[in-house]
Parts: structure tokens; sequence; C-alpha cells
């Protein structure tokens, strides 16, 4: 199923419980939401390991899915991956010329691959 962001605003606008500020500043900010693919270079520096492929589940709405289905927004001056169904912030990402600052606290898990057998 493909991304429509007029299908996201017109079920935000039925009572998904959003405030039309919020509503408004989502559609505005829409040219530029990608999906969490077009991130994995960045989600791979900041977490060592390829997170489109793994599991993250979404700690206000709870849906599990794979971190390439999150919604990148990346028009500010760092990235922020929103669950695909809520449409809360599961991660933001920060680099700085000296740090990169990752905050995940919109995620429950983000499950991350262990050492391969050697």
């Amino acid at each position: 199923m493909a991304y429509d962001p007029s299908e996201r605003a017109d079920e935000m606008r039925r009572g998904a419980g959003v405030s039309l500020g919020r509503v408004a500043a989502l559609e505005a900010a829409d040219a530029l939401v990608l999906d969490a693919n077009a991130v994995a270079g960045l989600l791979e520096e900041a977490f060592g390991v390829d997170l489109t492929a793994e599991l993250a589940q979404c700690a206000s709405c709870w849906n599990v899915a794979e971190g390439g289905t999150l919604l990148a927004f990346v028009g500010g001056p760092g990235t922020v991956l929103r669950c695909s169904v809520c449409h809360e912030v599961v991660i933001r990402i920060v680099r700085t010329a000296d740090a990169t600052y990752v905050d995940a606290r919109g995620a429950a898990f983000l499950r991350l691959p262990g050492p391969t057998a050697g």
C-alpha cells in the first residue's frame, strides 16, 4: 500500500484526536516525507546495523513493523522518523560537527541483530 498524504490528513480531520494545527504542519511537511529506506545510511551510522530490515515497535500505538516502514521527515535540522500508523515520533537523529544525537524514546523497542557466529 503506497503512502498517500491526503488520506492521512483526511483521517486526522475525522477525529483521530489530533489538533488542526498539527495536521496543517504535517501537511506542509508532506513534500519532505520519505520512507526510512531513504535514510538507511544515516540509520546504519547511528545504530551500526541496517535498521530498515529490523523490527521496531511504536511506543504510542504499539505497531510492530520493519524500520524501513517508518516515515522519514528530512527537511529540518535533523531527521525525524514517525510511525506509519499513528504518525507519532519514534526516532530523532541530529548530526553536529562533533557528535550524532539519537532520541529513540518513541520506540517501545528496536530489534538489533546479535553478533554473527564466526
